[in-house]
């Protein structure tokens, strides 16, 4: 008997802390919907970028700074990561009938690979793919 009351206890008290969780609203799967949402992701690694494209999806976004860099951000769990793209930072067009998505890789292994699917990824592909070139003074 004893263990059955036990039991019910941990149920409840589970179902209330679930309850708790779902009425603040934690958890979940937060999306990049907005040009805020991105600013707020983007200054979470460095102040000072503004979105520059959104992936379809909302899970993706890059976003530039008035020096002109780029940082890719990407959804990590219930959180966003990015990371300010190098000279190892390669990007390539994915073509899938009229739709082309971008693949942002930004050289880092651990990071991983981003995709972005958005209107003008082709100007985006060329950007990335110059920040590897030769630098003048």
């Amino acid at each position: 008997m004893d263990l059955l009351i036990q039991t019910a206890g941990s149920l409840v008290a589970i179902l209330a802390l679930a309850a708790l969780a779902w009425w603040l609203k934690l958890g979940g799967s937060p999306l990049l919907d907005s040009d805020e949402a991105v600013r707020i992701a983007a200054g979470e690694v460095e102040d000072g970028f503004t979105p520059i494209a959104i992936a379809r999806d909302g899970k993706a976004a890059l976003a530039r700074d008035e020096s002109g860099r780029i940082m890719v951000i990407k959804r990590h769990g219930n959180r966003f990561a990015g990371r300010i793209l190098g000279p190892d930072a390669a990007a390539r067009l994915w073509c899938d009938g009229a739709e082309v998505a971008l693949e942002v890789d930004p050289g880092e292994a651990r990071f991983g690979k981003v995709f972005l699917d958005f209107p003008g990824a082709e100007t985006w592909a060329d950007a990335i793919n110059r920040l590897n070139g030769p630098h003048h003074a």
